[in-house]
């Protein structure tokens, strides 16, 4: 007897071997009522192309202890990552790999169970072994941006980070450790660990990140990005291109006020300062420290920022 099509739930992605079992004929599936999504896998064309939906339909193709990695399974955890046009997916066994078009199929050199867990259903690298993962086919800055975000999302602690990235086997494991040692708490964006690493990387003092201040009885008023607190010298990355509200407004005077009042400074930076102009930038802060007692002599500056940061 036949299985009825009502069986299948085309919500979610299925084989063509699913839509045979439940009487989908091969002429249904090139029609209307249904969109593939890599050469043998289909979805209800009604269903949004999401990237968790692209992750399954790429996990249906190999065996059941195949898990997301690398960039899907940064997108299932939804930390910042650049565009990237490929599901990853890593398998115990190299002849375990299923190769498709839009696809890149790993086969671990460390397998290890523990290392895997299940977000929303989907199996997926956990976050620290991820983040290695991510060492093969990301930048210092952007591995940073990756590693702050998990921190920030509650992922994983940056112990438990530096630990993992320790212990690693992994090729690229001496990337991730590098990568790691330059992450940190409490970073709330992707665009202030781009700037923290711009000013690292270019040799000036590491700022102290989201830094606080307070009233007399413990209360935060305000809070910096980044800061040079003996300095009193902000740093901080402004990513509106018009105020937000009249209430932020409102609230960008009185915290300007506040600053003015207790003799702090700030430099504000915005894309182009980071994507355009960053030597503008590094020498902008550099003024700026300067300026406040903390002169930073050439021979400490640093060439190691360019690679990163390539001027436009």
């Amino acid at each position: 007897m036949t299985t009825s099509a009502v069986a299948l739930d085309t919500r979610r992605p299925f084989t063509r071997a699913d839509a045979v079992e439940a009487g989908i004929s091969g002429k249904t599936l090139r029609g209307s009522r249904f969109r593939r999504i890599f050469h043998g896998v289909y979805v209800d064309a009604r269903v949004a192309d999401v990237p968790l939906l692209r992750t399954q339909a790429a996990l249906l193709l190999h065996p059941p202890h195949a898990f997301a990695s690398h960039f899907s399974a940064g997108r299932v955890y939804g930390v910042p990552l650049p565009d990237h046009p490929h599901e990853h997916v890593t398998v115990w066994l190299p002849e375990d790999r299923v190769f498709r078009v839009g696809i890149f199929p790993h086969a671990t050199q460390y397998p290890t169970p523990d290392d895997v867990t299940e977000v929303r259903g989907t199996r997926v690298s956990k976050p620290c072994r991820m983040f290695v993962e991510l060492a093969s086919v990301l930048g210092l800055v952007d591995l940073v941006v990756v590693g702050d975000a998990l921190i920030r999302l509650g992922l994983c602690t940056r112990e438990q980070l530096t630990e993992y990235c320790r212990a690693s086997p992994a090729q690229h494991a001496g990337d991730a450790r590098r990568a790691a040692a330059y992450v940190r708490d409490r970073v709330e964006s992707a665009m202030e660990s781009r700037l923290r690493m711009l000013i690292v990387l270019s040799g000036l003092p590491e700022p102290e990140v989201n830094w606080e201040v307070g009233d007399d009885d413990g209360v935060v008023l305000y809070r910096f990005d980044l800061g040079y607190v003996a300095s009193k010298l902000a740093v901080e990355y402004d990513g509106r291109q018009h105020a937000e509200s009249s209430y932020q407004w409102k609230r960008d005077l009185e915290r300007r006020e506040w600053m003015d009042r207790h003799g702090w400074r700030v430099v504000v930076v915005t894309s182009d300062g980071l994507f355009r102009e960053p030597l503008r930038t590094i020498l902008r802060i550099r003024e700026a420290l300067a300026e406040r007692g903390q002169y930073v002599p050439s021979a400490l500056m640093s060439e190691d920022w360019r690679p990163h940061f390539p001027m436009r």
